[in-house]
């Protein structure tokens, strides 16, 4: 168990952060151990395409034997929403001491993988670089709106609730009793006071459980599974054509539909059992509106879906 003793200054300076930096080293997780996160398999499989295997060997070499990560590879946010570039030059400031001793408490008692010692900071700092080019980035915005909500509903609880209301629903690994804030199934157990440092909540797209830092050194934070995450990679449902119908009218709606070949007024009219000038009618605004063509052939002009026509038939 961990447990943070948390006093009023400490709740008053509670606050929440969103850490591109953190989502990328803990999506390693996802890597390492899909049957846990079968939520993400889709983003899995795009990743593993992408990335070269000589940097996922390192990638998965940064996780030990009990799923731990180093410490020094997800530092602390210092605003709401850090950049990653950013943070990732922050890492590349880490002292070498501490990197040393990141790596080792996290494969500890075991030894650290051949391939991770012999990678240098320099070496970790451009895999942090091209795993977010090759995995992340083009997926960040989608994560990044859902963290924003889940911390939306998080400040809102804290309002409405205090501590207690906070703390009831982030993970049932997660307790508060008399101003302290428990995590239980941890492999660490420590003790301490956050001694006027405040608490930082960070919520993830990958975190398994609720997660404090392994050292007990560090300010208190912890990354925890944000609200939403069943939903994160599921595609828009393509609208029907009752929607189609509704958005034009189902007069345009039926029209749009018989224009994948050419026609001529006329023999629209008789399709659709109207007269031609109710046709003509509904044509011209479908040709406005650029979602049909229309060329002359002799005496008769004829009518065609457009390219962006066609999408929205697809679409429906």
């Amino acid at each position: 168990m961990i447990q943070y003793e948390l006093s009023a200054d400490d709740l008053a300076d509670t606050r929440f952060a969103i850490s591109p930096i953190q989502e990328l080293v803990c999506s390693i997780w996802a890597l390492r151990d899909p049957g846990r996160y079968t939520l993400h398999l889709p983003w899995r499989r795009a990743a593993l395409a992408a990335l070269a295997p000589d940097d996922l060997a390192l990638l998965l070499s940064l996780v030990g034997k009990s799923r731990g990560l180093p410490d020094f590879l997800t530092p602390r946010p210092a605003t709401y929403t850090p950049d990653v570039a950013e943070q990732i030059d922050q890492v590349a400031r880490t002292p070498p001491e501490l990197v040393r001793r990141d790596i080792a408490a996290t494969h500890a008692p075991g030894p650290v993988p051949a391939v991770l010692r012999a990678a240098t900071l320099h070496d970790l700092v451009g895999l942090l670089n091209r795993y977010w080019s090759a995995a992340m980035v083009a997926d960040w915005p989608r994560m990044q709106l859902m963290l924003e909500a889940d911390t939306t509903y998080r400040a809102r609880q804290l309002a409405v609730g205090g501590a207690r209301l906070l703390f009831a629903d982030i993970h049932p690994n997660i307790s508060w009793t008399d101003g302290a804030l428990r995590i239980d199934q941890m492999i660490g157990h420590f003790r301490v006071s956050a001694a006027g440092r405040g608490l930082l909540l960070l919520p993830s797209v990958f975190a398994y459980k609720a997660i404090p830092p392994m050292n007990a050194t560090e300010p208190p934070w912890l990354a925890y599974p944000a609200r939403g995450i069943a939903t994160l990679w599921q595609s828009a449902v393509p609208p029907g054509p009752e929607v189609m119908a509704a958005l034009l009218g189902p007069p345009k709606a039926t029209l749009l539909q018989l224009l994948s070949e050419p026609l001529p007024t006329v023999e629209l009219a008789r399709l659709l059992r109207v007269t031609p000038g109710a046709v003509s009618q509904h044509l011209q605004t479908l040709h406005a509106a650029g979602l049909v063509t229309r060329t002359r052939n002799g005496r008769r002009v004829l009518y065609r879906r457009s390219t962006l026509g066609d999408h929205l038939i697809e679409g429906a």
